[in-house]
């Protein structure tokens, strides 16, 4: 892995050439003008982690290059400001470097910190060690959060020491509205806010006038699509697998006033066998399908993309909205896709400045089926 390296300077050069690796990815299919988004040049990232080096009274972050012809050779490298980082982040580093070397405590055998911040100025600090942590550690701890106005974890072996709560609130304005999110330590969220409030109002913008229609959002996480778009729809059924995920998206549904809405604790594969009624339980009663009227499919899944079978359900839809964090899956995918479906929009969203990794969006509306014409 290779640390990106920030110049704001050359932001529009590395830009173009996402844009030429998307569309040249993309030439064999017929889409249209690729809408690009651009970050900010730096502090783009509310969360980042990093490790604790320590050399004899020292000690620093630090971050791992891996040698690309040997990936067992990893060199250190020291890092007393990261520029991917937030301010806020970029902000703490030093203040808790200082309060770890004047702390016995803090420091010893202190692993990895974990930063995760937001936009309205929240601070979630992680404290990962490998010892156990006790009342010593707890209350150098609380003074520190008092100190920097931050909330710290401490976390070891089978310890999870939560001093003021586990979570964020992040708000996020798009078109003109404040959503309200709880961001869980630990679990997934979008990483850039600022491309985030950028995707949500390019999703809700995408699926305009279908307010007597249905929406189904598969890995829906906290809720960070379903929240921004349930008021284009009738109705939003929502899937997520994981637990934490789940319950942070009810919590957020709550926050944000949103009673159309429904998320269901269910994989992808076992939503898919509900609809076709060969999977029942409690949960599937309570999504009440028979309810619903769905036009669109929101998918949002890992850099595996989707497989063969996810592809043939997901195209039974009118619209599909597909945001993808890996293009070179996306493309399989869309080989699939068009076969049934046409591609109206295609995003290229910059969520990770200074690195390869492309964030795309593509709009696909299924093809009017062929009628014979009689002479």
């Amino acid at each position: 892995m290779a640390i990106p390296t920030v110049d704001p300077a050359r932001y529009d050069e590395q830009l173009a050439e996402k844009q030429a690796y998307v569309e040249s990815t993309f030439a064999a299919f017929d889409t249209p003008a690729l809408e690009v988004y651009p970050s900010p040049p730096s502090h783009y990232r509310q969360r980042c982690e990093f490790r604790i080096w320590h050399e004899e009274d020292d000690l620093f972050y630090a971050m791992f290059e891996v040698d690309p012809e040997n990936p067992k050779n990893k060199r250190v490298v020291r890092l007393d400001q990261f520029p991917v980082a937030s301010a806020h982040i970029n902000e703490l580093m030093p203040k808790l470097r200082d309060a770890f070397l004047a702390s016995d405590e803090l420091r010893r055998r202190l692993f990895q910190v974990e930063f995760l911040t937001t936009l309205s100025g929240q601070a979630l600090v992680t404290l990962i060690y490998h010892r156990p942590l006790g009342d010593a550690w707890e209350a150098e701890a609380r003074a520190l959060e008092k100190a920097l106005d931050i909330m710290i974890i401490g976390r070891s072996r089978k310890q999870r020491l939560v001093l003021t709560q586990d979570h964020v609130w992040e708000r996020l304005t798009v078109d003109g509205r404040t959503l309200h999110y709880q961001q869980v330590e630990n679990s997934f969220t979008q990483p850039n806010a600022h491309i985030c409030q950028t995707m949500l109002s390019w999703a809700k913008e995408a699926t305009q006038g279908r307010q007597t229609e249905d929406l189904v959002e598969l890995y829906c996480g906290n809720g960070n699509f379903t929240i921004a778009l349930a008021e284009n729809f009738r109705r939003v059924l929502a899937t997520e697998i994981s637990r934490t995920s789940v319950a942070s998206a009810n919590v957020n549904l709550e926050a944000n006033g949103v009673t159309n809405a429904h998320v269901a604790r269910m994989s992808a594969e076992e939503f898919a066998l509900a609809l076709k009624g060969e999977k029942e339980g409690r949960r599937v009663a309570e999504m009440a399908l028979d309810e619903y009227d769905f036009s669109t499919v929101l998918v949002d899944p890992p850099r595996a993309g989707l497989d063969e079978q996810s592809c043939q359900q997901i195209s039974e839809y009118a619209q599909i909205v597909y945001i993808s964090c890996n293009p070179a899956t996306l493309a399989e995918n869309l080989t699939l896709l068009t076969k049934t479906h046409d591609i109206e929009r295609f995003a290229l969203f910059d969520q990770f400045p200074f690195t390869h990794h492309c964030e795309c969006g593509v709009l696909l509306t299924r093809r009017q089926p062929q009628v014979d014409s009689q002479s």
